[in-house]
């Protein structure tokens, strides 16, 4: 499943997801966004997995936002979009 969301004032994100008995298995997000430190893109990813097709956007963001450190720093993305994007490919 694939999907790409242009973030409102921000950068492209796309995401690519794996989908097995109603649960993601394998996300790799990608974009043209910036992510500080960098291993804060393996957590969003790692972060997906286990989360039934039938997920708000509302929920995938806070899932993603549980999983990452306290100094992350998002530049040209945000959570409500990788919640989009998310929500987006498992349509």
């Amino acid at each position: 499943m694939h999907a790409e969301y242009k973030v409102p004032g921000g950068k492209l994100v796309v995401v690519d997801l794996d989908v097995d008995d109603g649960v993601i298995r394998q996300a790799r997000l990608s974009g043209d966004f910036f992510l500080e430190p960098p291993e804060t893109l393996a957590l969003i990813n790692e972060a997906l997995l286990g989360l039934s097709v039938h997920s708000s956007a509302e929920e995938i963001a806070a899932q993603v936002s549980r999983n990452l450190p306290p100094d992350t720093e998002m530049f040209g993305v945000d959570l409500q979009a990788i919640g989009v994007v998310v929500r987006r490919a498992l349509a």
